[in-house]
């Protein structure tokens, strides 16, 4: 049985749902596909908003072969001969254009082996990636490459588009009237994510198979996903926005990160460690008992694994967000590496140097130290810095 976001497909620009910044009449692809002519592109970002798609309706338009590479599916075979033919079609002026999924996966050297071909023109190459291009693809490839950002689709996009598409669905679910309220209700909780409505939907029909579709019956067939990589852009955006949003004492967005995280099953003691440095870093002084509960927290996560030890990071993420803040210790901490840095190895002022052999006392070291506990209130006078750094204050 084919499946229903195979059966939906769209397969023109008139029925291609969003990217409206790329799609439009005078927008990019759109002016390219009237010009007849197509540069080598790379499509980036979230899964569920038809990339693929998009490049089978440009190589429809453009009336060009159509060949499509995985790192999951294809071999070097596979590649070797889409070229042979691609040389071949070029002798008659019949385009060729390759789709490459997934190109993170793609290691440096798959992907130098296109190079060439993308340099002469002998194909066309459109890229699609769910991660960073600029952490995943090589530079050479980037420069002769036009990048476009996808964007989220929008719950307005995604309602016309399956309020537009009611009449094909009846077609294959007959005995199953389904309304425009429950696929507005589909499109609003569908995750900005076209092809996870279309698959929800498909699931409450099969569970249904005739009478009224309902909300009860989506809720019932749902399976919510988290978009989260945890070694990619997403990953440093999200820990980002729990940062930030600590920083500037938003207790409510900060809890509401670190559960993003947390669904994805990223590793608690991660969090735990970013919100232990943020404790020195943005509160420090300003209140002491910020970094005594971030480790006692990070040690009762430990001994309290997954899912109960999240109650401990909302627990701590409340705390620093709503202590007051201070990160001079961050200047501290910079400002001292950098003298460090400047300098590097100063000698250490002779009567502050420890003494435990006689010949060491017999060249005066520590023969001018001035014990704190001999003066009043343990206060003494004397240099502790090195000559090139005397009198420096960090704070």
């Amino acid at each position: 049985m084919e499946p229903l976001s195979s059966i939906l497909r769209p397969k023109s620009l008139e029925t291609f749902v969003g990217q409206h910044h790329l799609v439009d009449e005078g927008m990019p692809i759109s002016t390219f596909l009237e010009n007849k002519k197509i540069p080598s592109m790379l499509f980036w970002w979230p899964p569920g908003c038809w990339k693929t798609t998009l490049a089978e309706i440009i190589a429809n338009s453009m009336q060009a072969e159509f060949f499509q590479l995985s790192w999951v599916r294809s071999k070097k075979e596979d590649l070797s001969a889409i070229i042979e033919k691609a040389e071949l079609n070029q002798k008659y002026w019949t385009p060729t254009l390759v789709f490459l999924d997934e190109i993170q996966r793609w290691n440096k050297s798959q992907q130098d082996t296109l190079l060439p071909f993308v340099e002469k023109g002998t194909i066309t190459l459109i890229w699609a990636t769910t991660e960073n291009p600029s952490f995943t693809v090589n530079n050479a490839l980037l420069s002769r490459c036009r990048l476009f950002v996808f964007e989220k689709i929008t719950p307005d996009d995604v309602f016309t588009f399956l309020v537009n598409q009611k009449e094909t669905i009846k077609k294959h679910y007959p005995e199953i009237t389904i309304s425009d309220e429950v696929l507005h209700f589909l499109a609003k909780n569908a995750n900005w994510d076209l092809r996870n409505a279309i698959n929800l939907l498909e699931s409450a029909l099969l569970l249904l198979w005739k009478w009224d579709l309902t909300e009860e019956h989506l809720i019932k067939a749902w399976t919510q996903q988290v978009y989260y990589d945890r070694d990619w852009e997403e990953h440093y955006n999200i820990i980002s926005a729990v940062h930030k949003s600590l920083r500037d004492s938003d207790p409510h967005a900060a809890c509401y990160w670190i559960q993003r995280m947390l669904v994805a099953w990223e590793d608690p003691l991660y969090i735990a460690r970013r919100l232990l440095r943020f404790a020195s870093e943005d509160i420090w002084l300003a209140d002491n008992n910020a970094l005594l509960l971030a480790n006692q927290v990070y040690d009762a996560i430990q001994k309290v694994w997954m899912p109960e030890c999240s109650i401990f990071l909302m627990q701590l993420a409340v705390y620093l967000a709503r202590a007051p803040k201070s990160n001079l210790c961050e200047k501290i901490d910079l400002a001292t590496k950098q003298d460090v840095q400047r300098f590097w190895n100063l000698p250490v002022p002779i009567h502050i140097r420890n003494a435990p052999t006689k010949m060491m006392k017999e060249l005066w070291y520590w023969k001018w130290y001035k014990y704190a506990h001999d003066y009043p209130w343990a206060k003494v006078d004397q240099e502790h810095f090195p000559d090139e750094l005397k009198w420096r204050k960090y704070f």
